[in-house]
């Protein structure tokens, strides 16, 4: 599947061309000629006989923009000064810093920021740790912890090459739920180590987002830190995922007029991702699901299960199919992937059920081509920007720490997951919703809150029951 010119790949080339010259209104002729597209173009200086200009184009992948900086320089008059990768430019020096919500202005501030009088609230909290919440930055904090074992589609690239993710998912906390939260990238992939790492620095969080760990060992992360913690524990390439699948998954059964506990559904991918999303989808009411992983469909009769795929047998296959995935997806009312590209062809989506719905979710490259599963399916979504219906953790998860964060709450349950789907599922109303708007825009405006009261309200009855 040709992947199309994106801002992730944008690019500005500095270069001189004559002032009289006919160089100018060749240069965009230049990039759309290697399939690169222009977005801007900027004088950056004028003389009588040179002009410096700056083009700003958007590329497919690396190797594409040097083609297109190698096109413009093949323009006769053209001289290609420097090139700068906008991506780069923008995490120079970290894309996050701390401030003080305070001012510090004179001695009198100093002195109750500070020391001396810094101390009262010290005590106060020696008195009573619960008092951290409210007399702290642990109020509004979360830590996004990483040891850098699976880092978006790249796979064991360490701790530090983890770091410009983790900056960026605390922007993004920031940006849309007002949360301040705190990369902490761990040199170590020890499962104890990383749990007694977690557990010592937990006092100044009031909530732990674990993040682009590889399975199966955050399921164990996750699983001791919540026995040990008084804070909310939350994997979002587990939960987040499947909060948003929940989610679009209720919006596209209302556009096709379907009910998740009558629909089959099949899945590909039984990792971290796929066994969340299996979980919560059950949790929410679906009864008649098949997961498949590279050995084809899980079943009590296959080999060598461990102990995730024995639970994943267990609960799921009603009939005990055997076979492979394209056998599993004929019949199946939903389609979810989450594991490798190019799996599926059209003919194996015409062999779904009539109203047919498709969530090929790995990225860049999903299952299938989404413009051959239209040519089948009612309703189709994938984890990209350049298609509608992108199924985005962002859509999600800085409301959900908002919410149990005014919750104070000390744990996170299914309950509280599926109240954040339907808030999510929502905020789409009857008049905007199609097959092509079953889930809303990061930006919308009113998306974080809405998502964080039903959390709030959920954790809230969680406490009192």
């Amino acid at each position: 599947m040709a992947t199309l010119p994106s801002v992730s790949y944008s690019i500005t080339v500095r270069l001189e061309v004559d002032a009289g010259g006919s160089a100018v209104g060749s240069l965009t002729n230049a990039v759309e000629h290697v399939g690169g597209m222009v977005t801007a173009l900027d004088v950056a200086a004028a003389g009588h006989e040179r002009i410096r200009i700056d083009v700003t184009c958007a590329a497919r992948d690396t190797e594409h923009a040097q083609a297109i900086v190698d096109s413009l320089g093949a323009v006769e008059g053209v001289v290609v000064h420097k090139v700068s990768d906008r991506t780069f430019l923008m995490h120079l020096g970290g894309k996050i810093e701390m401030k003080s919500k305070v001012p510090l202005r004179n001695r009198d501030e100093l002195s109750m920021a500070y020391t001396p009088g810094v101390a009262r609230v010290c005590q106060a909290i020696a008195a009573n740790k619960e008092d951290a919440r409210r007399l702290t930055v642990k109020r509004n904090s979360v830590a996004v912890v990483t040891d850098g074992s699976a880092v978006l589609g790249l796979g064991n690239i360490g701790p530090e090459a983890a770091m410009p993710v983790m900056e960026g998912k605390a922007a993004l906390f920031k940006r849309f739920a007002d949360i301040d939260a705190w990369p902490i990238a761990l040199d170590t992939q020890d499962v104890d180590e990383i749990v007694r790492t977690v557990q010592v620095l937990a006092p100044g969080f009031g909530g732990i987002n674990l993040e682009d760990i590889s399975a199966p060992r955050c399921f164990e992360v996750e699983a001791r830190l919540r026995e040990l913690l008084d804070i909310p524990v939350f994997h979002d390439d587990q939960h987040g995922t499947a909060i948003v699948v929940l989610a679009a998954l209720r919006n596209a059964l209302r556009v096709v007029g379907k009910k998740l506990e009558e629909v089959r559904i099949t899945m590909s991918g039984a990792g971290a991702a796929g066994t969340a999303i299996l979980k919560l989808l059950m949790h929410a009411g679906a009864r008649n699901i098949v997961v498949c992983d590279v050995d084809g469909a899980v079943h009590g009769g296959r080999d060598h299960l461990d102990d995730n795929l024995r639970w994943i047998a267990e609960h799921t296959n009603p009939e005990g199919y055997g076979g492979d995935l394209k056998g599993a997806v004929a019949g199946a009312d939903v389609f979810i992937g989450v594991s490798a590209p190019d799996l599926l062809a059209g003919e194996d989506i015409a062999e779904m059920n009539e109203d047919s719905i498709i969530f090929a979710l790995a990225n860049p490259d999903p299952e299938i081509d989404p413009d051959i599963a239209h040519l089948h399916a009612a309703v189709v979504a994938t984890g990209r920007s350049d298609y509608p219906n992108q199924i985005n953790n962002v859509l999600v998860f800085p409301g959900f720490f908002r919410g149990l964060l005014d919750a104070q709450s000390d744990h996170v349950d299914s309950d509280m997951m599926v109240a954040a789907a339907e808030a999510l599922a929502d905020v789409v109303t009857e008049d905007e919703l199609g097959p092509n708007y079953i889930i809303p825009s990061v930006f919308h405006a009113d998306l974080s809150a809405h998502v964080a009261t039903a959390v709030r309200e959920a954790a809230l009855r969680a406490r009192k029951a």
